[in-house]
Formats: C-alpha cells, structure tokens, sequence
C-alpha cells in the first residue's frame, strides 16, 4: 500500500498560507513497556504538550524521564499504548509516514554506518525519504554543517565531533519543517558546540522549529523560548522560559563596604543580611517585596559606603532542581 504523502516535498510547505499553530501536539500521550517476567514500566503518563510552530523549544528531565521515548514515538521509533499525537498537524497514526516526513531527529547516539561516506550516507537518507535527486541537497548540507572537505571520508574515519555533525545533516536532507536535537552537544568541544548553536539558531530563523533535549541546561535558557520539563513521565512545568525563572522569586545582593563591620547596624534590621567578613553585606530577598534602591538606601542611611556590588539571580538549573525535587 503506497501513501503520496509519505514524499516530503508534498507536506504542509513552511512559507505557505495555512501554516499550523502547532509544530507537535499531543493528548494523553501514554507508553507503557511491558517487562518480560518483572515490573511494567510506565514512562509516559498520559501527556499532554503543544509545541509552538516557529520557535526553539526546550524538552527537559532527568535520566529516565520520558523524553526519548516522547521523541520516539512522534519519529515512529516506538509504539504509543494510548492517546494522540500530531506532527506539523499530521496525525502520527493516520498520516504516518507523511508525519514522518514532517520531522528530523537527531539520536543520542552515533548511530552510523562505518562503511559509508557522509556524501553516501545522506544520498541514502535522501533516498528512503523519496527525496529526488534533483532536488537532492547533500554537498550545501555537507558544506554548512562543516564535512565538505570530508565528504568521502568514511564515516569511521571522522572525529566524535565531526559524526555528531554528520547525525544533524542526515536529520535535514528531506528539509523537515520540525527537527528534534537530542543531546546534541554531549561530548563535544566549545567550539563546535558554539558552531552548532549558530547553526541552530539558522535553521529556526528561516522557519524551522527546533526542539532540543540537553542536560546543558544553561543551554537551554540561552537558546529556548519556551520550555517543558519532564519527570517520572508527567510534564510537571511547561511555560515561556523567563516565566518560568522567575518562578523563583529571590535574588541574592553582595555588598562590599569600606568600613568594617562588627555587628548589623540597626537601619539594617529589617532585612535578611549575613555578614561573612571581609567588610561584605549578604542581602536574601523577594525580587516582588523589596527593590534593590530601598537596600542601597538603607545602607546609606547606616553610614556605610558601597564599593562594590554583585547580584545572583535563580535560573533555569534552579527551577529545574526546585521542581524535579518536588515530585515524588
């Protein structure tokens, strides 16, 4: 049985009229694997998560949480137990290899043919997506992912960092309007990690929506506009990432004085202050309470001059710890 819309070229186009409001969407996105004589293993519960079409969404959870079997099920890698889900407003079920071909992963793992070239390897995927050849992109995907120059190279010939690149072109050849990154920087160097984030940042300006999985959670609040987190196989946040930072509503002010300081001058009194030595003040509030001026002030009001000022605010490490902690 042939499906027309398996060949990508005849999905939803990204510069159309009738884009969809959502890259994915699921409801009740449930996966239960059944243990051969031991436990089930309940790794998705029942989700229910929208990604927006056009942006850099973040996909976060410990080991084990659910978020490659979640990215499985929409490449079709991994069977669902219950509920929907939709890529590019294709149903996974229904229109299954037209949903495929809406989106690209890029695996954990180094997942490639020893034997092959990238130029071989990406003509082959090409050719299991129905991609023609005259519409073929493979030397320009090789060239901006940096593997020109190693084109017929075999792929078991290529440094980590180089394969890891090779995984991100394979994952674009059929020009999908959804790419999934998952882990794409484990173990690579800071030069290529910045070199791909520039290439990320690339694709989702010319229209691709991107979801990243990454333990690099500095990462992640420099690169998403939105992000999910995932535990024990429940979303358990999912909201605008600078929404969800300042969940954490404190912040830390570091004050350096010249004036030593015996004890808490009384102007002081109605603030939570350590004093650590070395002439320091350590103010702990609420960012919604209490205005970084109204401290300055009270420190002038107490005869102490300021010369110098740090700030720590929370960020996305933090609540991601806050939260993940939280659930049993």
């Amino acid at each position: 049985m042939t499906d027309s819309s398996a060949n990508p070229q005849t999905a939803p186009d990204r510069a159309g009229d009738d884009l969809p409001a959502l890259a994915i969407s699921a409801r009740g996105l449930d996966k239960v694997y059944r243990g051969n004589g031991g436990e089930d293993v309940h790794a998705l519960k029942a989700i229910d998560l929208d990604v927006p079409r056009g942006g850099i969404f973040g996909l976060l959870g410990p080991n084990g949480a659910g978020k490659s079997t979640f990215i499985n099920i929409l490449a079709g890698l991994v069977i669902k137990s219950a509920g929907t889900a939709r890529v590019w407003d294709i149903d996974i079920d229904r229109q299954a290899r037209a949903a495929r071909a809406a989106i690209g992963v890029v695996p954990q793992e180094l997942n490639l043919d020893a034997f092959f070239t990238p130029r071989e390897l990406l003509e082959l995927q090409a050719g299991l997506y129905g991609v023609p050849p005259r519409e073929r992109r493979t030397d320009a995907i090789l060239a901006r992912v940096g593997l020109a120059d190693r084109a017929d190279a075999y792929s078991r010939n290529l440094s980590g960092g180089m394969r890891r690149r090779l995984l991100v072109a394979k994952a674009l050849v059929h020009n999908p309007p959804v790419l999934v990154l998952d882990e794409p920087t484990a173990g690579v160097d800071i030069e290529l990690r910045q070199s791909l984030w520039g290439f990320v940042r690339e694709l989702n300006a010319n229209g691709t929506t991107v979801v990243l999985t990454t333990h690099y959670l500095e990462e992640a609040e420099e690169l998403c506009d939105r992000v999910a987190i995932i535990n024990h196989g429940q979303v358990i946040a999912c909201e605008d990432t600078k929404v969800l930072v300042a969940r954490l509503d404190n912040k830390e002010l570091r004050l350096t004085v010249a004036e030593e300081i015996a004890a808490l001058p009384g102007a002081l009194s109605d603030f939570h202050v350590d004093l650590p030595g070395d002439n320091q003040l350590v103010f702990r509030y609420r960012t919604s309470e209490t205005q970084v001026g109204a401290i300055l002030g009270a420190v002038a009001a107490a005869g102490l001059t300021v010369t110098d000022l740090t700030t720590e605010e929370p960020d996305l490490e933090d609540v991601f710890l806050e939260l993940t902690r939280a659930q049993p």
